[in-house]
């Protein structure tokens, strides 16, 4: 199949008349991977989050729950973008996939000895973390080599989509299982975290161009120099480094569900589920009707949504609103998660995806967990209520600025055009 950016010159094919991106064995056995490896980690995310403020009813530890993950992918992201561009990305992600079923175990071992201290589940999500430095890079650069370049958007919508299915069934399923069996939910992802090592090893990887051994320091920043010099990657990934890391409210979900809407482990399983499905209803949209043009404005318009839903939320103390607004946040995520994933691939030469992915994920994987971290930091300085607040209206304020600060994000379309 012919790489994305070794068709930048050919003549435009309507995606209409192309083979359905279904067609390809490679394509369904990343969608596999992919979902089984995404279920499992909605598993963990909300386990690990309810154990925690059971332990210590402390907000901050919530926070150090995203810190611990993220200080690992800041530390290894430069290597981890390298790896993927010089080793088999199939091979990264399976063998990341069995550290994270190996850190499932690690969690359940711990859980069913009666844990009195939080430090060691930190530990171990340092190392879940670093497993996540290495998977996302390969898993975000992968994919644009198993499909058309004409087919690619609506493969990101698919695959957005269905990850936003995972974020559904995943919440849900685990406050339903930590009521009933507890922390055997650990089990339930490790299951999960073995398939997906599966999957990703019978994908066939294209073959590459043959990257010289030697690696030098300019090979590992390579991927931090690209997007310093391409204003309009900077520009898509910085904005949501600051949209997320403010807006950041998932992780106070807990505290939310126990201290404000008074609801147990089946309502904080549905408060974390609604923002993916809003996420899903635009992403079914999305497969069908592609975004084009003007999505540069698309994606200032998205993040100001996301800001105004998180003021809305920190308001409420009704369960029903609170999903409400949870929904319209996933909504609005997913314009801006869309337009991110599409426009960051296609631009970006294959031999540098991998490099760029991990700049990407460290941008904007990690603002999740260290906007939970800024979240529960400032939660315990001046409450729930005021620290989700201030973190929308930042959010606004931001993303609006990003208008004149980077010119280049406006009236560009879906491949990275300016029209």
């Amino acid at each position: 199949m012919p790489d994305a950016t070794d068709m930048a010159g050919a003549s435009p094919v309507d995606p209409s008349r192309m083979p359905s991106v279904w067609q390809s064995p490679n394509f369904r056995k990343y969608i596999a991977a992919l979902l089984s490896n995404s279920f499992a980690l909605q598993l963990i995310t909300l386990t690990v989050g309810w154990q925690i403020y059971e332990l210590t009813r402390n907000p901050l530890d919530l926070g150090l729950v995203g810190l611990s993950q993220a200080v690992p992918i800041f530390l290894l992201f430069l290597v981890a973008g390298l790896a993927a561009d010089r080793l088999n990305r199939r091979a990264v992600m399976s063998v990341c996939s069995l550290i994270h079923a190996l850190v499932a175990g690690s969690l359940l071992s711990y859980a069913v000895t009666g844990p009195g201290a939080s430090w060691p589940i930190f530990l171990i999500l340092f190392i879940h973390g670093s497993a996540r430095a290495f998977y996302e890079p390969s898993l975000m650069s992968i994919l644009p080599s198993l499909v058309e370049k004409q087919q690619f958007p609506t493969a990101i919508a698919y695959v957005t989509s269905l990850e936003k299915v995972t974020q559904i069934a995943g919440p849900v399923t685990a406050g339903i299982m930590i009521a009933l069996i507890g922390e055997w939910v650990y089990l339930i992802a490790l299951v999960c975290f073995a398939v997906a090592a599966g999957c990703a090893a019978f994908i066939t990887q294209p073959p590459r161009a043959r990257i010289p051994r030697a690696i030098s320091v300019a090979d590992l920043v390579s991927g931090f120099s690209y997007v310093w010099s391409n204003k309009l990657v900077f520009a898509i990934m910085s904005m949501d480094l600051v949209a997320i890391l403010f807006s950041g409210i998932l992780g106070m979900l807990p505290a939310i569900a126990r201290d404000v809407l008074d609801v147990g482990p089946e309502g904080l399983g549905l408060l974390r589920t609604m923002p993916a499905v809003g996420a899903l209803a635009v992403g079914l949209v999305l497969t069908q009707v592609p975004l084009k043009d003007n999505v540069g404005r698309t994606l200032i318009a998205a993040c100001v949504a996301i800001g105004l839903s998180v003021i809305a939320f920190s308001f409420s103390e009704i369960f029903w609103l609170s999903l409400l607004f949870l929904a319209a946040y996933g909504a609005a995520d997913m314009f801006s998660t869309n337009i991110r994933h599409t426009l960051v691939q296609l631009v970006t030469p294959n031999d540098m995806r991998g490099r760029v992915a991990s700049v990407h994920s460290v941008m904007a994987g990690t603002s999740d967990d260290i906007g939970d971290f800024r979240a529960g930091a400032t939660a315990a300085a001046i409450g729930l209520a005021p620290a989700i607040a201030v973190g929308g209206l930042i959010t606004i304020f931001l993303s609006l600025s990003w208008w004149w600060i980077f010119p280049a994000i406006r009236n560009v379309n879906m491949y990275g055009e300016r029209r």
